[in-house]
């Protein structure tokens, strides 16, 4: 047994170190074939970075490491060991294939090609990466160390980091080329998300009705999802009743509303976004 969680241990590693390699590299293809070329940058420290290189002519790899790096040091105990190191050897091999692609000729001179097509391929690099337990950019980093010393979320910081960046862009590229900028970032952070979590995203479903029992035995028959009883009682009514608790994939939506309107038109039925899903038997095919 000790035998074989050392192999799974070392698929693992191999897998990552394979993942997180490829996310690297797309991204440094992103930024050097399709972005930088066409003035186009990317948020967070890769931004900042794509501004002082075309102001100093210095390598753009050359600052994103060694900006990167300050952060990953002092964030160290907030992000891990395991995560810090990843996140190093990301942006590393990413600085690396930077200097190589510098010199190659950019597929399109086209900005809104160089949009849609640096946006997806830098989207996709960064998710491979985060999926995968790293990341490609310190911003999250100094954006966590920031809200420990200032009432805001590390999403609105953020965020603040990367306005103040598009409109140093504006003064530095022109204005044509910030508001590309931002178009980019939105449609890298989409495919970044998609990624990350998936096509099939999860669903968490609380069903209040008083046909909890047969619409509980519709949605394992029919869905073959596994529901849970909650225990509740009427505000109002002050009746005991029991709630209903599924998760399921963004695709059984629909199904599921169908489901249970049929039984009981007057249900209530709540739906939240899941962040992730593990154990259980939610992997498996559904029944349909």
């Amino acid at each position: 047994m000790a035998r074989i969680h050392k192999k799974m241990k070392a698929a693992d590693f191999v897998k990552k170190f394979i993942f997180i390699s490829i996310g690297a590299v797309m991204m440094a293809v992103a930024l050097e074939i399709f972005l930088v070329p066409n003035e186009i940058i990317d948020g967070g420290i890769t931004g900042i970075s794509i501004v002082l290189s075309a102001l100093t002519s210095l390598p753009l790899g050359l600052y994103i490491f060694f900006i990167n790096v300050p952060f990953l040091v002092i964030g160290y105990k907030q992000i891990g060991k395991t995560f810090a190191f990843s996140t190093l050897y990301a942006i590393g091999l990413m600085s690396v294939v930077t200097a190589f692609l510098h010199h190659v000729e950019p597929f399109t001179t086209e900005k809104i090609l160089a949009v849609l097509f640096g946006g997806l391929i830098l989207g996709a690099g960064i998710g491979l990466v985060l999926r995968f337990g790293g990341s490609l950019d310190g911003s999250e980093i100094v954006a966590i160390l920031l809200s420990q010393r200032f009432r805001m979320s590390v999403g609105q910081i953020i965020m603040f980091i990367n306005v103040f960046i598009f409109i140093i862009a504006g003064f530095v590229f022109g204005w044509d080329s910030a508001m590309y900028s931002i178009f980019t970032y939105y449609i890298a952070s989409r495919v970044m998300d998609i990624v990350v979590q998936g096509l099939d995203e999860s669903k968490s479903v609380t069903i209040i009705s008083n046909e909890y029992q047969e619409i509980s035995d519709a949605i394992i028959s029919r869905l073959g999802r596994s529901t849970t009883y909650i225990y509740a009682k009427g505000g109002y009514s002050q009746e005991d009743t029991q709630m209903i608790y599924c998760v399921v994939t963004r695709l059984e939506v629909s199904k599921l509303k169908s489901i249970v309107q049929e039984i009981d038109e007057r249900a209530f039925i709540s739906i939240q976004q899941v962040s992730d899903v593990l154990g259980g038997n939610f992997e498996k095919n559904s029944i349909h």
